[in-house]
Parts: structure tokens; C-alpha cells; sequence
């Protein structure tokens, strides 16, 4: 009888145990409101499609960061933010969003001599979720694009830098 006790109170409180140890790693987790999506919008002053020498960064450009269900394309979140004088936005984005596609995309451009979206350069996809290994709130973004209406006259020279065939 005695060795029965024994046993039902080393049970309990290994139960106990295990449940406060449980409870204890629960509380010392961070709690996560949400993320902060960042990137940075250049203009391509020289047309190319990708950033150069001479591309610069747009302050007060309008972005935005969507989300939609995996599974049946519908949107179910959309956050918005502008960028600061150095073309870098910071967006944040409330809650977790483990099952969504989310991405960043331009909106508009102050510049009205370069707001025609770059082809390819107008999305970027971010993971917004805390079950992907990063252990930062913080989700970088590929770099968004708008171009210029007409290249810059010293584009030419820049471009032949990333020419192949040069000797």
C-alpha cells in the first residue's frame, strides 16, 4: 500500500513538474504581434531592368503588402506604407500569416517622370510567418521598381559594364 502511494505521488508530481516546466518554456517565448515587411523602391534611370550605378531610390513612394489564402486565392489582408528619404519602406503588418501568400507591390510613384513600372520589379513575395526559422519580426523584400521615361545620357557608357564580350 505504502509502495502504491509512493508511486501515485511520484506520478503526480511528475506531472507537475512536466506541466509547470511546460507552462514556464510557454511564457518565456516572445509574444509576436505581428511583422515589419521592408524593402526599398529604386528609380532604373537607365532602363535596364535591374538596378545600376546610376539607379536611385524614391522617397515617398506608395506600397503595400497583401496577403491571400493558399488555398482558395481569396485576399484576406492588405497593409499599407510609404517610403522614407531613402527609398526604404517599412511596413507593419499585424497577426501571423503562416497559410497565405503574401507580397509586396508599388502602388505609385511621386515621380512623375519615373512611375512606369519596371516589368518583373513591380511584386516581391515575404514569409510572414514565426515558424520558419527567423527569429527577427523583421521580413526583407526584394528591391521594387519604377523606371524612367527616358534613360539618362550616361547610361550607355553604364551598361556596357555588364556587357559579356568584353575583353
Amino acid at each position: 500500500m505504502a509502495s502504491l502511494r509512493t508511486s501515485l505521488l511520484l506520478a503526480a508530481a511528475l506531472c507537475a513538474l512536466a506541466f509547470s516546466a511546460a507552462s514556464a518554456s510557454r511564457d518565456l517565448r516572445p509574444l509576436r504581434a505581428g511583422f515589419v515587411v521592408r524593402g526599398r523602391v529604386w528609380c532604373d534611370t537607365c532602363r535596364a531592368g535591374f538596378e545600376t550605378p546610376a539607379s536611385t531610390y524614391i522617397a515617398g513612394a506608395k506600397v503595400r503588402v497583401d496577403c491571400k489564402s493558399k488555398s482558395t486565392g481569396a485576399k484576406t489582408c492588405s497593409f499599407e506604407g510609404h517610403t522614407d528619404r531613402t527609398g526604404t519602406y517599412n511596413i507593419l503588418v499585424a497577426d501571423e500569416h503562416e497559410h497565405e501568400l503574401c507580397e509586396s507591390a508599388l502602388v505609385s510613384s511621386p515621380d512623375m517622370g519615373c512611375a512606369k513600372v519596371v516589368a518583373g520589379r513591380e511584386r516581391a513575395p515575404v514569409f510572414l510567418t514565426s515558424n520558419n526559422g527567423v527569429a527577427s519580426n523583421v521580413r526583407m523584400a526584394n528591391a521594387l521598381g519604377f523606371q524612367k521615361d527616358v534613360a539618362l545620357p550616361r547610361c550607355a557608357q553604364i551598361l556596357r559594364m555588364y556587357e559579356e564580350d568584353r575583353v
